[in-house]
């Protein structure tokens, strides 16, 4: 038997797709598998204790889906608790233990060092865990398993990442409680690709993924939304980087959306790139039950732009906006401020654009989080020792670590960076402002204006009163008309 523990227990709960889909693979392998999921449990220490009471399973996957919160100025590091969690599973089996998900592929072997687990895998587990497991009953023969980190004496090695194409995922999606998820507010959602292409400064998509796009079959993206839909799910929100990368697979899977007429039975969200965008990809996406994009924008400034390694321009920006107006969707921008070569007058820049072209909701986060293999590290190296350069921000002491949460903001910006964007805001209730701090007041009275969403109060409370869809959304609508509003009554369907 193998066993599955969902450790992610933020708040507002995300529904882990990745255990959804690799439970499904192991028991097409005809493996014996369970599901331990700790974000639905009211006491996930009893929870554990119960189930290992009467549970020996031979091999436990236990899934990482976030490092941290990558928010500044909170700077929220998840990797303690999930090496506390891996004590706990050891006191109570003797079972080998493997972490497995986005957060721990992208630093795969600082978390094996640091939470002392057996085995990793970086990439993809569907396969990758049945493999480990037969290894394990038979030759173990570790080298053969792809994506494997894995001890051998006093070395740990790393075979070559789990990233096969092509990319066919399980459709049926009942490992996991996933109604009981969209009645919490959770996200639900799917992958139509995975892998991303692109090279943005900072992203660290790439180092969990890999670099070439991995493309499933339109077909195949419509049967797991029928299969979420027929279990009650209403909204979705997909998963991908950046869904129209490539344009034509997106316009394909809408097609298919369209064909089957899902729109009437749900509403959904996507993360997008502000390029390839057009009227006949924002006219399909809206036929197809689309009501909300957030946009990867980053600036409204071309030399941040250049700087981001970001293809577009304002100009695109503006048009991603009036697109998605004339077709009735919902618009987010994602701004990230502070980067290299940012000034006041480059954020001056960007927030007058941003106000000018009326998006519903702009979100003005500052800072931008350090991962190691990126092109933002190769920044900061350039700029010589990190432990003096002034535009390093950490809560932390000691030599600057990348795999603990360390942040670029320009020193250019001054001594109080979040001050001249919130006075460069003006109060405009379209952005989600920065904070420079958390403070014990904020962090239980949920008052702040970011849109951080790990244990966002407001989020929460909005949700218990029927508020279902994307957070940014959620947070938009209930800033501008408050909570009580009909609109959030979780059975209407806005198109």
């Amino acid at each position: 038997m193998l066993t599955l523990i969902n450790t992610n227990r933020m708040v507002p709960p995300i529904s882990p797709i990745g255990l959804d889909y690799i439970a499904t693979s192991v028991r097409r392998a005809g493996i014996d598998v369970d599901v331990v999921d700790l974000c639905l449990a009211d006491e996930p220490d009893t929870a554990l204790r119960d189930y290992f009471a009467s549970h020996s399973p031979e091999l436990v996957g236990v899934s990482f889906r976030n490092a941290d919160d990558s928010f500044w100025p909170s700077a929220e590091w998840f990797v303690p608790a999930l090496a506390e969690t891996i004590r706990e599973i050891r006191a109570l089996t003797d079972a080998p233990l493997v972490v497995g998900g986005v957060g721990f592929s992208i630093f795969a072997q600082h978390i094996i060092e640091y939470t002392g687990a057996d085995f990793g895998i970086r990439g993809d587990g569907e396969k990758a865990i049945v493999s480990l497991f037969n290894e394990l009953q038979q030759g173990r023969h570790f080298e053969h398993v792809d994506g494997l980190i894995w001890r051998q004496d006093s070395l740990i090695r790393s075979n070559k990442p789990a990233w096969p194409s092509p990319l066919s995922l399980p459709t049926n999606r009942d490992a996991i409680d996933n109604f009981a998820y969209f009645q919490r507010g959770g996200q639900s959602g799917l992958e139509t690709k995975r892998g991303c292409n692109r090279r943005c400064l900072y992203c660290a998509d790439h180092l969990a993924k890999g670099v070439t796009l991995r493309l499933r079959d339109p077909s195949e993206v419509a049967d797991e939304f029928e299969s979420l839909i027929s279990q009650g799910v209403e909204v979705l929100h997909l998963c991908d980087s950046e869904f129209n990368i490539p344009r034509e697979h997106a316009y394909s899977v809408c097609e298919e959306f369209v064909r089957r007429s899902l729109a009437e039975r749900v509403r959904w969200y996507a993360y997008m790139a502000v390029v390839p965008f057009d009227a006949e990809l924002a006219e399909i996406m809206s036929r197809a039950g689309c009501v909300g994009i957030d946009f990867t924008g980053d600036s409204a400034c071309a030399s941040m732009l250049k700087a981001y390694h970001q293809p577009h321009s304002r100009e695109d920006l503006a048009s991603a906006v009036c697109l998605c107006r004339e077709h009735g969707i919902k618009v987010m921008i994602d701004l990230l401020l502070g980067g290299p070569g940012e000034t006041p007058e480059t954020v001056a820049q960007t927030i007058d654009f941003i106000k000018h072209i009326e998006p519903d909701c702009a979100g003005a986060a500052l800072g931008v989080r350090i991962y190691p293999g990126t092109a933002m590290a190769d920044v900061v190296a350039s700029e010589g020792p990190a432990e003096t350069n002034p535009n390093i921000h950490r809560r932390y002491d000691g030599p600057v670590d990348f795999f603990r949460p360390t942040f670029y903001i320009s020193q250019a910006l001054g001594q109080r960076p979040a001050k001249l964007v919130r006075d460069l805001i003006a109060g405009d209730k379209r952005f989600f402002e920065p904070m420079e701090e958390i403070s014990p007041e904020t962090a239980t009275t949920g008052q702040s204006t970011d849109h951080n969403y790990n244990d966002n109060t407001e989020l929460v409370e909005a949700i218990k009163k029927g508020a279902r869809g994307a957070y940014w959304d959620i947070l938009h609508e209930s800033r501008l008309f408050g909570a009580n509003r009909a609109r959030f009554h979780p059975d209407r369907q806005v198109h």
